[in-house]
């Protein structure tokens, strides 16, 4: 989907409500697919060099980026979704602030890992923990095991919670922030340090100034984003191609709709950046909610479904399945009958086409009725992935991980997806991620300060993101909601160290 432009300086944060469900019936190897979500862009849109140089992925191999690559600079994307690099495997989508600041060279998931799933050393860290209530695992955020078609909310809101800074380069003193709107959370999370978004322009000139440290953030669109699906091909005895792509269910309600996306929302300093640049120079505590006046809802545009199949672009899918607008503010599925079947409680299941024929040009949704049984096809079954991997920390556990030290620790708990989650407790600036955070010792003072006092006052239990307009909402996994140790209630984080298969 595409949204309306924003009013001029509404480009300090962005929140939306992306529904989640159990997408596959079972786990798949190789399979990746985003539930629906939106990319935040440092605008560079106009820029006349290009913003990250030869040796990035993005320089190298994404040519249609050309001339500036200013969309594959640096994001902040991640969301809701299934994704190959997972180890522990829940039915419904777990949750990742996914984000690169380096042209995909490196992506930061969760405090102290890479979206591949390899711990990232100390000084790519790039993510801090701020809520003293909520655990984030290396292998994602798992949501409640009865979530259907309910909705997650999430926001990443521009915050200056750090000066800005001239060494080693110029950086800003945005501090994107997310936080989370759930049935039983809510609130700041973490936040990017700006020195992230600035390591690479020390080495290259032309990106100084121009990331997400400093410039404003752009957020105009939406997606569900398919990355891999595996396929299984065959021919039959007459030489035609045809291929099977696992079965992708969707929570249909009684009038053939998908809700994807809600209330997708961009926001000014006046929603909540002014506010806390007049606390951090001595003014009151704000509420921490984000102000209405300083809140924009875009109204969203639809477009058509565009996938290849096999290299060919995939035709008659409208004939199961269509992109609508469900209202001014909600991108959404409607779904033709004979894609529909009974599922859950009120809940019906919409089956995406799984089989197609693959001809010089195009590939053509079929039924499985329509596919030839000498091909094959309707006896293949999708492998497993393997569920014996595990999530360690960058240097044995040692560096950054245990200087300058623990609080407390080690915890552990049990998620819903079958793995245990090691955990410690850290005084904020001495979390692993704050190693590497350009401040120095007095500004890391005063920044602990201020999160002793977010800690006090922006609790778990009071309203950030305005609710949906339509929907309920989904509820993380309780095993994640976590409560101090005595005498660390204030100022102190709690950060895994691994993650690995429940025995």
């Amino acid at each position: 989907m595409t949204a309306e432009p924003a009013p001029k300086g509404f480009d300090y944060g962005a929140s939306l409500y992306s529904a989640a469900w159990p997408l596959l019936s079972h786990p798949i190897n190789g399979f990746q697919m985003g539930l629906a979500g939106t990319w935040i862009l440092p605008q560079n849109s106009h820029y006349g060099q290009p913003l990250v140089p030869h040796g990035t992925l993005a320089r190298d191999t994404m040519k249609d980026r050309r001339p500036n690559y200013w969309t594959v600079f640096q994001t902040i994307e991640g969301g809701l979704g299934f994704w190959a690099s997972n180890k522990f495997f829940s039915k419904t989508a777990k949750f990742r602030m996914n984000g690169t600041p380096d042209g995909y060279n490196h992506e930061i998931s969760t405090p102290g890992w890479e979206f591949s799933g390899k711990a990232l050393p100390g000084r790519l860290m790039g993510l801090a923990q701020l809520s003293n209530r909520i655990l984030i695992p290396p292998d994602g955020v798992t949501l409640s095991k009865q979530t259907l078609s309910e909705l997650f909310g999430y926001a990443w809101m521009a915050l200056p919670l750090v000066p800005a800074q001239n060494h080693p380069v110029k950086t800003g003193d945005q501090c994107w922030t997310s936080f989370f709107n759930t049935e039983n959370f809510r609130g700041p999370v973490a936040f990017y340090l700006p020195i992230n978004w600035t390591r690479m322009s020390e080495h290259y000139p032309p990106a100084v100034g121009r990331g997400l440290d400093a410039r404003p953030g752009y957020a105009a669109s939406g997606a569900i984003e398919v990355n891999t699906v595996p396929q299984f091909a065959s021919t039959d005895n007459g030489g035609a191609r045809f291929t099977r792509i696992p079965s992708l269910h969707f929570p249909v309600n009684n009038v053939n709709q998908t809700v994807l996306l809600n209330d997708l929302t961009v926001y000014s300093k006046g929603a909540l950046w002014d506010q806390v640049l007049a606390w951090r120079h001595g003014g009151k505590v704000p509420s921490g909610t984000f102000l209405k006046d300083g809140s924009w809802v875009l109204k969203v545009k639809a477009n058509p479904i565009q996938l290849k199949v096999d290299g060919k672009k995939a035709v008659g899918i409208h004939n199961w399945v269509q992109t609508s607008n469900i209202g001014p503010h909600t991108f959404g599925l409607v779904w033709q009958d004979q894609a529909i079947s009974a599922w859950k409680g009120p809940w019906r299941k919409g089956t995406f086409p799984h089989f197609f024929k693959v001809g010089q040009n195009q590939a053509v949704a079929m039924t499985s009725q329509q596919i030839p049984f000498s091909s094959g096809l309707a006896s293949t079954h999708f492998p497993l992935p393997n569920m014996n991997k595990s999530d360690l920390p960058s240097n044995g556990g040692f560096g950054v991980w245990k200087h300058p030290g623990r609080a407390a620790g080690p915890f552990k708990v049990t998620l819903s997806g079958h793995s245990v989650v090691t955990y410690y407790w850290y005084l904020f600036i001495n979390q692993p991620s704050m190693q590497h955070s350009g401040l120095s010792p007095s500004e890391l003072q005063k920044l602990q300060k201020l999160v002793d006092q977010i800690q006090i006052h922006w609790t778990q239990d009071k309203q950030y993101m305005a609710p949906p307009s339509r929907g309920t909402l989904a509820g993380i996994d309780p095993a994640l909601l976590v409560k101090p140790p005595n005498g660390l209630e204030v100022g102190y984080v709690p950060i895994a160290i691994q993650q690995v298969p429940a025995k």
